[in-house]
């Protein structure tokens, strides 16, 4: 299996500083500073990839189960919503929250929301996140 690999240079103190990201694919990267992670200022942060991450792992493994189960998916769109905030200690990231709408033929309420929360356990970055932070879905069929 491959091994992916990102890279980030951050450039001055913490609050004055700023900072840029990129994937070796080319596909992702951008800038950052302290403003757009803790505050509402312009650029990316941490936990926007965060929440990237788990939203495209989480419909890939959703769209898996649900065609191991014999209803594939037409679509499946993942919203995901990472939150930092203030602990004890700094800063944490507390949770993770999904909201999933999927297109899926011949399938019932009651088995897509089966198939939608175990995927909660079944989806690799789900599982990396794991006993770190809370992590939610809230999930309907379209």
């Amino acid at each position: 299996m491959p091994t992916r690999r990102s890279s980030a240079r951050w450039e001055g103190g913490l609050k004055g500083g700023k900072g840029t990201f990129k994937g070796e694919s080319g596909g992702i990267g951008g800038q950052y500073n302290f403003g757009s992670r803790f505050e509402n200022g312009v650029g990316s942060n941490p936990e926007e990839l965060l929440a990237a991450a788990e939203a495209a792992c989480f419909s890939m493994a959703l769209s898996g189960g649900l065609e191991r189960n014999g209803t594939p998916p037409t679509s499946v769109e993942t919203n995901a919503a990472c939150t930092v905030e203030k602990v004890e200690d700094g800063f944490g990231i507390t949770s993770i929250k999904l909201d999933v709408t999927a297109t899926v033929p011949n399938i019932d309420d009651a088995k897509f929301q089966e198939i939608a929360n175990a995927t909660l356990t079944g989806c690799p970055v789900s599982k990396a996140f794991k006993g770190n932070m809370e992590i939610t879905v809230n999930a309907r069929l379209a």
